[in-house]
């Protein structure tokens, strides 16, 4: 019950500070609603007992990414922030709805075609545990997670390096 409780709570933060991220017009109010999002996450993790992912998610996500994202924030000159002003028009909103709806509907068919469902139905209370998730995560097999985790740390390294080359001054 009280597990119940905790998700029900952590879920309503994150939902709350997911929205205000989107929504809110200063930036670094967004980081800071960014960085609630990931603490509540990594709060799930904790609820979920696996520690070392919840530790990670601190480590990485709510410490690494968002200090990237507030150090390029605070790179950028005011002016250049000052003068950015974005009007929502109608036929933006229906597009990112439309969108929205053709991602559903893609996530959808993939969960549908990939039959998610039936394996779970099919092996009832089976978990998995930490060494398979380690495993997973550091190896380069048909599943592992070693590639798009070294393209990451690529999208991350040229965000850097985008963030040093608009502060220049020339």
């Amino acid at each position: 019950m009280v597990n119940i409780i905790m998700f029900g709570i952590l879920a309503c933060v994150i939902l709350f500070s997911a929205v205000m991220c989107v929504t809110t017009k200063r930036i670094m109010r967004a980081a800071t609603f960014l960085l609630f999002v990931l603490f509540g996450i990594a709060g799930l993790y904790f609820l979920l007992d696996y520690t070392y992912l919840g530790a990670a998610q601190i480590a990485v996500y709510a410490g690494g990414v968002t200090m990237i994202y507030i150090f390029a924030i605070q790179l950028v000159s005011k002016q250049t922030l000052q003068g950015l002003v974005e009007r929502l028009k109608g036929s933006r909103i229906a597009f990112g709805i439309f969108m929205a709806v053709v991602g559903l509907a893609l996530t959808g068919f993939v969960f549908v075609k990939s039959q998610l469902f039936n394996h779970f139905a099919m092996v009832p209370d089976q978990e998995v545990g930490m060494d398979a998730i380690g495993h997973a995560m550091v190896s380069s097999d048909r599943f592992g997670y070693v590639l798009p985790f070294e393209f990451i740390s690529i999208f991350l390294l040229a965000c850097i390096i985008g963030g040093i080359m608009i502060s220049r001054k020339e």
